[in-house]
């Protein structure tokens, strides 16, 4: 893309810059599209204060909302640039740093290098804050900006003095070497850099090293040692381990391409220092050799994890699976023969060695905590959505981790390919059997074995009923709660034939239903006739901003704050052309006529929209819809040139009838509409609302898609009418404070199973392709269980997104801790019993962006439960499990005596 040149330079200190805001807007959208499709490792870019931002984005976005307005907007040019709001106020002018805890969109914005260029020229300020994108990934390069180089605590051994030491998290050893020696005067041949986490040497990095800072395991905040020859050591330093780090490659992610933000940390559950980032603890690095696994009764498995920073959903997730029992037992065994390190959807093998090196320290330390660092490096270098110190999802790691640890243990080396059979009607039992057996000849490791069940999927075509069976794999059960499949909804009915007064009605859709869902609802509620319909709008500063026509629209595109109306129309008579005629209403100090091409008209209320047919219209046509649907708000006992009064909303006949050839017949002749005296003042307006043209009884219009007139409104009008009933529109949801604290209410997890069980149809972005209509079709689903596991994962879907809105639900689930039985959700009646036992629960606490993560475990030959807090391990009563931080609950399926012996005779047979 070509930036036109400008001419705009700053001359004698002063800036030049566009004449209008549309021209900033444009040239400032090209250079970011720009930069989007030139995305390469080491661009530039610049972090700006989001209050500044704003500021600027109000001032070019002027002119749209003055064509939506038709008001004149009171946004003025921003000053200088002004990043002082989100640097430390004690950091250099030459090298600000930002302030900790900030988040992109919220605290700053990214804006490529030319950009910041060009907001230099036109505003100048600052002070510039420079950042580079940077590539991950393992298996595709995904781009990030690095907003929070690491920063490491160097100790001089010398004196004991310390030093911070800020570079790129891909940054080499080499590089951090150079840096130190040029910050203290040391030559390189005699400098040796420790890694000195928690105050211990942990390893000797090697100074010739090209590996990265990420690669070698050195993370925010942490210690690193320097040692000079010939000088005595600081008596601080501890002897060392004598264990050099195992340094792994960095590599390629499956992300997509990303501006990451910096980190956003837990709020407040975690211990931390009062002078670092993240705490100190004192821990066992997860890369030491030297292990004994303890027994039974030595305190195994009561190991915390320290936080490396903002690492609580990983150490949550970690903790659960380090007590799974048959994942446990599997780890702990020498497991090095079922490395599968040439699969090409595998992590080589590393992710499954570094995970079963963290278990067997987990196992083996009592309770000294262990520093998770080695496998957080492994898990970056793999899954460069993890990497840095953002808040992360324990979910969504467990997916990753359960997945990877597959592929790294799986058995088939070489998948052979299977041609899938057509179900042909056979049955289901002998589908599902075969279709079972084609998966685990491609894939075959302890994973599927004891995590792995199967569902079933049937899908119905709704034109030609044909119906498609399929049984797929599954790892885990994300459940809904079902307080998050439906939506409230309130919309305000205009009764265009003037028989009742607006209307506000509340009714419960799909969340992920339709414009034809709503509409549905609220025909029930306002009891349409057959011969009606009902016009859904936006209404948008008193104007219509948006209709709703499509019916397979997503409601995701309503947002809760928005002002929704409908109108409710007698159906157009077939053949007649049709046209929307829209009522706006006005009303100020000085008239209409005098005002500057209506910039100082005010508008009000609610306009009144209908179809007319598209033969032209009188202004005494016009007047007559007016009246109609202004007569349910005329005021009893008010002077009134020609409508009279109505009671309790409805109205008389009379005045009922007066125009309803217009609005119920909009082929029929109007007879001697022009002869009368107009009763409102009635301007014709064009779409921006800023020409006006006043009818007369005898004007006539020319209707075109949609034409919109405006009604004055004078003191008169005012006492006939109450326009208050035009005002104050409800917003389609609003939670009110009382409203939140009774979201308490209790659900079990048997509803949120049947939820997830229950027939739906597919959304209109998910069409099936009918293989019989040849048609992509809106398919009815329906999901049963047909084999489960013996490790049962519950996901608790509590975090909710659309394209407008994120949330997350609070809701107690009542979820069982012994005697799960979920034999009637198997359809695969084999005469087993499917009854669990909890012993794992993953916790989050707080709310989206943040909060804090915590796992409660199960020692299961202690029959004890414990607390997990990152380091901090607590021993904690079992009914103080269920509460409504619960996010992932892990079960584990309890035999019968029969079924045990059946197992284990199998097992001795293989």
């Amino acid at each position: 893309m070509t930036i036109p040149n400008s001419d705009f330079m700053i001359e004698n200190g002063v800036c030049d810059f566009p004449t209008t805001p549309e021209e900033e807007k444009r040239i400032v959208s090209e250079l970011i599209t720009e930069s989007e499709d030139n995305l390469k490792e080491g661009n530039l870019y610049f972090v700006i204060s989001k209050r500044w931002y704003t500021s600027w984005e109000k001032y070019v976005e002027q002119s749209t909302k003055e064509y939506i307005s038709g008001e004149s907007s009171e946004a003025s040019r921003p000053g200088p640039i002004d990043n002082h709001d989100i640097i430390e106020s004690e950091s250099d002018v030459n090298d600000p740093q930002l302030r900790r805890l900030l988040m992109e969109r919220v605290d700053y914005v990214l804006v490529p290098q030319e950009v910041w260029k060009r907001l230099v020229e036109w505003y100048s300020g600052g002070p510039p804050i420079e950042r580079k994108l940077i590539s991950q990934g393992f298996y595709t390069r995904s781009y990030s900006v690095e907003v929070y180089p690491l920063c490491l605590m160097l100790t001089d051994g010398r004196d004991e003095s310390r030093t911070v030491i800020r570079l790129g998290k891909q940054a080499s050893i080499r590089e951090l070497y150079e840096k130190v020696c040029a910050l203290t005067g040391v030559p390189q041949e005699k400098a040796h850099i420790w890694d000195y986490f928690d105050k211990r040497k942990n390893g000797l990095l090697d100074s010739l090293s090209y590996k990265s800072l990420e690669e070698s395991s050195l993370h925010m905040d942490q210690d690193i040692l320097l040692e000079v020859d010939g000088s005595s050591s600081s008596q601080s330093a501890m002897s060392s381990t004598g264990n050099e780090l195992a340094l792994v490659p960095l590599e390629p992610s499956r992300s997509s391409v990303t501006i990451a933000g910096g980190p956003t940390l837990s709020n407040g559950h975690s211990t931390t220092s009062n002078f670092s980032l993240f705490p100190r603890i004192t821990s066992e690095d997860d890369g030491s050799n030297s292990l004994s696994i303890l027994g039974k009764g030595e305190n195994g498995g009561l190991a915390g994890l320290s936080n490396l920073g903002n690492t609580c959903f990983m150490n949550s997730a970690l903790q659960c699976l380090a007590h799974t029992p048959p994942i446990v037992e599997y780890f702990l065994q020498d497991c090095s023969d079922d490395i599968n390190r040439d699969n090409p959807l595998g992590m080589c093998g590393e992710l499954a060695i570094a995970f079963g090196d963290l278990l067997k320290k987990l196992w083996s330390s009592g309770r000294n905590s262990v520093a998770p660092r080695a496998f957080k490096t492994k898990l970056a270098r793999f899954a460069p959505q993890f990497s840095g110190y953002n808040q992360h999802d324990s979910q969504e790691l467990l997916a990753f981790l359960l997945d990877g640890l597959h592929e790294d243990l799986n058995k088939v080396k070489r998948k052979p390919y299977i041609e899938l059979k057509d179900s042909d009607s056979r049955p289901d039992d002998e589908v599902a059997e075969e279709l079972w057996n084609y998966h685990k000849a491609r894939n075959d490791s302890v994973i599927v074995d004891v995590c792995q069940g199967q569902y079933k999927s049937t899908l119905v075509c709704p034109a030609c009923g044909k119906i498609s069976i399929t049984f797929d794999p599954f790892m885990y059960l994300s459940v809904p709660l079902p307080s998050t499949l439906t939506r409230s909804m309130t919309v305000t009915v205009f009764y265009c034939d003037g028989s009742h007064l607006p209307m506000p009605y509340t009714v419960i859709v799909p969340k992920n239903g339709s414009i034809r869902d709503l509409i549905t609802a609220l025909g029930t509620a306002c009891l349409l006739a057959e011969d009606e319909s009902l016009l859904l709008a936006e209404v948008y500063d008193h104007k219509i901003f948006k209709y709703f026509e499509n019916p397979l629209d997503s409601l995701s595109s309503i947002k809760d704050d928005e002002h929704i109306v409908a109108y409710r129309l007698n159906q157009m008579p077939k053949g007649s052309g049709k046209a929307k005629l829209e009522i706006l209403h006005g009303g100020q100090k000085r008239p209409i006529l005098e005002s500057v091409r209506g910039r100082d008209v005010k508008l009000f209320g609610t306009p009144f929209v209908t179809y007319v047919n598209t033969e032209p219209l009188s202004g005494a046509d016009i007047d007559a819809v007016i009246s109609r649907f202004l007569s349910p708000l005329h005021k009893v006992h008010a002077p009134s040139k020609i409508h009279n009064g109505s009671e309790n909303g409805h109205l008389p006949d009379a005045t009922v009838d007066e125009a309803s050839e217009i609005l119920s017949s909009p082929d029929t002749e109007i007879d001697d509409a022009s002869d009368r005296e107009l009763s409102f003042r009635i301007f014709l307006t064009d779409e921006r609302g800023l020409n006006f043209k006043p009818l007369q009884s005898e004007s006539s219009i020319s209707l075109g898609i949609a034409t919109r007139v405006l009604v004055e409104w004078n003191e008169g009008e005012h006492e006939r009418y109450d326009s208050s009933y035009l005002s104050d529109l409800p917003e389609v949801h609003k939670t009110s404070f009382s409203a939140k604290k009774t979201r308490q209410e209790s659900i079990s997890l048997f509803s949120c199973l049947e939820a997830f069980l229950a027939e739906e149809p597919l959304g209109p972005d998910d069409m099936w392709f009918c293989p019989s209509c040849k048609e992509h079709r809106q398919a009815n689903k329906k999901l049963d269980l047909w084999k489960l596991p013996d490790i049962l994962v519950f996901h608790l879907k509590r975090f909710t997104y659309s394209r407008y809105l994120k949330n997350k639900i609070d809701t107690f689930v009542n979820f069982p801790v012994h005697d799960l039985d979920l034999s009637k959700y198997v359809k695969n009646k084999n005469d087993q019993s499917y009854l669990y036992e909890l012993y794992a629960v993953s916790n989050h606490y707080g709310g989206l962006g943040g909060g804090h993560y915590t796992a409660y475990a199960k020692l299961i030959d202690d029959n004890e439960w414990y607390h997990f807090d990152d380091s901090h391990v607590s021993s904690v009563n079992e009914s103080e499990i269920k509460n409504s931080a619960a996010y992932v609950l892990f079960y584990r399926r309890v035999r019968s005596e029969t079924e045990t012996q059946t197992v284990e005779m199998s097992t001795d047979m293989d």
